[in-house]
Parts: structure tokens; C-alpha cells; sequence
């Protein structure tokens, strides 16, 4: 009978690059950036490694369509890598394949490695492309604004919230990452702005305006992982473990019929389920001590803060406007700056949001530092309202 990952596999190394307009330098600079801080901090050599996952959404012929730019540009040991993609949960993906490499006994040591180049694509926004023939059938030129615009609408009617309540509360969300994004070095925006500025700025799809939408960035993160007596071995004390690992796809029913109401991610409630009964987590409002989440619209994180159970339903607003989510607050939320401002290079945001859970569980961030955290949970989703994919992580020290 399947038991599930919990303390099965420990994180020995995490790197990430500086995420940002990164025009200089390549997809194979950005993955050297990223993997030399990771080989580091894991302490071992390149040819200890013995299996690697690489994720890519948008490949051209710096990024291919197989995995061996990854092999080649980090001259890998020829191991077996794998080109993984699912979206914007992309990034989750690529560490779900190198973490159940090692519980599962195959390999000692693997290698999740999420790297993409989005500015080289001359797009504004996201690459256009087809999530299949229903999909395109059912939902005809839907714009990622538009799609999440619709999502907003349709919670505030379900709710009855007035509209301007709705905007002042998802301007908040946008608030709280610009303020928390000032303070990483390696996030691409780092300018906190009012909540005026915020409220009067240019509209996109109503009531999403231009700071609701995250931005379009370059950037690459990994993470090596091992058994906990290897990392032992290696002389880690302070071992940070995958607590669960949980991954949800639409199967098309949101868009079928009428008992989904527009209101809620279906697969993000899936995972997050799965994922509490993994970790083992009975409340996760009070156990939860921090979070990443995929705030690509400042609607979609308020949303999911009632899908992952933090905020009950329809109170999300009444949570962020008290400051729960505040990086002083209960459950701090992108104390890194978030997709918002780190960044969305689709194929490394999982990893990244991977990597500052990591990085405060071991009191390394720095002037973001957090008061003894003990579980850090991210959230990574890819795809429409209606129809996507959802990964949920969750770590904390090894035995915790």
C-alpha cells in the first residue's frame, strides 16, 4: 500500500539565478548560475549526480526539445535526463520526477532543474498556445487576463462582494509583494509602490488593472535531492525534507457542466487535500507557517488562499485585509516578492518558490527572514481557471 514521500527524501542543495530582463546571457548562462550556487550548497561534485529532470515550457533552439541542453551545458556525467513540461507547474514537475526517483530507490542523487528564456520570445505577455482541440473549442481566444478577469467577477458575484472592495483587496495582494520584493536581491522588480498607485493604474481585463498581473521575466532554479542518511552522510545537520509532493490535472469537467461555478480552482482543493493527508498537517491554517503560491493574477492567490483551506469560504478578503497573509502576519505569503515581482520564467517558478521555503526553513533570507518556520508550503499552477494543472509542496525539517 502506498505510504507517500513524507521524510523519504531530503533537499541537499537549492541554487537560483537572478530573475530579471536577462537579454546577456543565455539559457545554458542561466542554468550555471543557478546550478553552481546548488552544487555548493549540496557539497558534492557534478558526477555524483545520477539522474536529472529539466524543466522548459517554450523551447527554441537554445532550450530544444529534449533535455540534453541541460546535459550539455552543465556537462553532466552521461546520466539519463528528461525534459518534463506541464504548464506553469512546469517547475513542480521537474522536482515531482527527481524526488520520486530517489524515494522509489532507483537513484542515490537526481537533479530538478527549471530554466526559461521569456523575454527572448518578443512577447509582452505569455507565448500563445493550445491546451487542445476541446479546450480551444470551448473557450475561443481566451486571454490569461481575460480568463482570470472572469474568475474575479464570477467570486465577487458568488460572495457579494462589491466591486470596489474586490479591487482594494486584490490591490493589497499586490501591495504585500511589491513590499516584501524590495527586500530580495534576486527578484527582476524591486519597487514597492502605494496602494494608489496600485488602484489608479491602467486597467487590463476588469477589475484586473496593470500591477494585479505578475510580469514577464528570465530566470532558472534547481534543487538536488538525496536520501536523508546520504545527506547525513555528507555532514548535513540541519536536513530539510520533502513532507509531500501532490500534483492535480483538470479531466475537462469544470468547462462540461454546471456544478463547477467559476468561483474555485478544482485541482488546487485536490492536491491540497492529498498533500495535507501526506505531510500528515490536520490544520493547516495553524501549522502552515508560510507560503509560495501562483499569484500570476493578484485574484488567483486570494482565491487560493480558500483552496488550500487557510482562509474559510469567502473569507480570503477579510484575511488579507487584516494582514494574515503581511509578511508580519499568521501565514506570511511571497515573502519573496512572489511571481509578482521574483518573477514567472514558467519553467523555474515551482523550483523558485521551492527555494525560498528552503532558504527560510534554514534561516538564510537574509533582511526576509521569518521567526522559526516549520512548514513551507508552495502552490505552482498552470493553465486556465477552467481548465489546468495544480502542484502542492510541502517541506520542513527532517522528523518535524
Amino acid at each position: 500500500m502506498a505510504t507517500g514521500i513524507k521524510d523519504k527524501v531530503a533537499i541537499l542543495g537549492m541554487g537560483c539565478c537572478k530573475f530579471g530582463e536577462r537579454f546577456e546571457s543565455g539559457p545554458d548562462d542561466l542554468m550555471f548560475e543557478a546550478f553552481s550556487e546548488c552544487l555548493e550548497d549540496a557539497g558534492i561534485e557534478t558526477k555524483e549526480i545520477q539522474a536529472a529532470w529539466y524543466g522548459n515550457q517554450y523551447y527554441d533552439e537554445s532550450t530544444g526539445l529534449s533535455a540534453t541542453p541541460l546535459s550539455v551545458s552543465l556537462r553532466l556525467p552521461n546520466i539519463p535526463t528528461t525534459r518534463v513540461e506541464n504548464m506553469c507547474a512546469t517547475g513542480t514537475e521537474a522536482l515531482r520526477g527527481a524526488t520520486y526517483a530517489v524515494a522509489s530507490g532507483a537513484v542515490d542523487i537526481a537533479l530538478a532543474l527549471g530554466v526559461e528564456k521569456l523575454k527572448d520570445t518578443g512577447y509582452g505577455g505569455l507565448p500563445g498556445g493550445s491546451m487542445g482541440p476541446k479546450a480551444d473549442l470551448w473557450w475561443p481566444a481566451m486571454t490569461p487576463p481575460g480568463a482570470f478577469a472572469q474568475l474575479a467577477s464570477a467570486y465577487a458575484a458568488k460572495h457579494k462582494v462589491p466591486k470596489d472592495e474586490l479591487k482594494r483587496a486584490i490591490a493589497h495582494v499586490s501591495w504585500k509583494s511589491h513590499k516584501n520584493g524590495v527586500l530580495n536581491p534576486k527578484a527582476h522588480l524591486r519597487r514597492e509602490v502605494s496602494m494608489e498607485q496600485i488602484l489608479s493604474a491602467p486597467m487590463i481585463a476588469s477589475p484586473l488593472g496593470l500591477f494585479d498581473c505578475c510580469g514577464v521575466s528570465d530566470g532558472c532554479a534547481c534543487a538536488i535531492v538525496t536520501t536523508p542518511e546520504i545527506a547525513r552522510s555528507l555532514g548535513k545537520k540541519d536536513i530539510i525534507a520533502v513532507k509531500a509532493l501532490q500534483l492535480a490535472n483538470s479531466n475537462g469537467l469544470e468547462a462540461g457542466h454546471k456544478a463547477w461555478d467559476g468561483t474555485y480552482f478544482v485541482t488546487t482543493r485536490a492536491a491540497s487535500k492529498r498533500a495535507y493527508e501526506e505531510a500528515g498537517i490536520k490544520n493547516p491554517r495553524e501549522e502552515v507557517s508560510m507560503m509560495e503560491v501562483h499569484d500570476c493574477f493578484s485574484i488567483t492567490e486570494l482565491v487560493t488562499m480558500e483552496d488550500l483551506g487557510i482562509s474559510p469560504e469567502g473569507g480570503a478578503i477579510k484575511d488579507v485585509m487584516d494582514g494574515f497573509y503581511d509578511s508580519d502576519g499568521k501565514v506570511p505569503c511571497q515573502i519573496d516578492g512572489g511571481l509578482k515581482c521574483f518573477g514567472h520564467p514558467i519553467g523555474a517558478s515551482g523550483l523558485r518558490m521551492i527555494y525560498e521555503m528552503y532558504l527560510q526553513l534554514l534561516g538564510r533570507a537574509d533582511k526576509r527572514q521569518l521567526p522559526n518556520p516549520r512548514y513551507g508550503l508552495t502552490h505552482n499552477l498552470g493553465g486556465f481557471p477552467h481548465q489546468n494543472v495544480c502542484g502542492i509542496s510541502i517541506i520542513g525539517r527532517l522528523g518535524d
